[in-house]
């Protein structure tokens, strides 16, 4: 499913970063950029919390305009001067602060990576 695009001046970068390969599973380290009027923002969502791991991936519903930034900022850090459209969802490593992936299957499959991971279970 393709990311919503949110409008600017060029068209959005589809990224497709994967946790596992480049990124490694670490609680806390991840956040997640979504928006309430897209459909596979709230299938992350819901994700996220069927897999009990809102605890240790971050979200950020956008809305106000310092979320908006936030995601600005984000996705500047993946392409220098980066003008083009914010897609969401958008997962983000929080230790470079930049969008590491926006395809939603990759999302949910990483979500899933994560809940799976050792330091990611609650009974360790």
């Amino acid at each position: 499913m393709l990311p919503m695009v949110l409008p600017r001046t060029g068209p959005a970068l589809v990224l497709r970063g994967r946790i596992g390969a480049g990124f490694s599973p670490v609680p806390n380290r991840y956040r997640l950029y979504l928006a309430a009027d897209c459909p596979s923002s709230l299938r992350v969502a819901a994700a996220l919390a069927r897999l009990g791991l809102e605890d240790s991936v971050a979200t950020t519903l956008l809305g106000t305009p310092a979320s908006y930034a936030a995601l600005r900022r984000a996705y500047e850090a993946v392409g220098h001067h980066y003008d083009g459209a914010l897609a969401v969802p958008a997962l983000c490593d929080t230790w470079s602060g930049r969008v590491i992936g926006n395809d939603t299957d990759d999302i949910l499959d990483d979500l899933w990576r994560l809940r799976a991971h050792p330091a990611f279970r609650a009974d360790t």
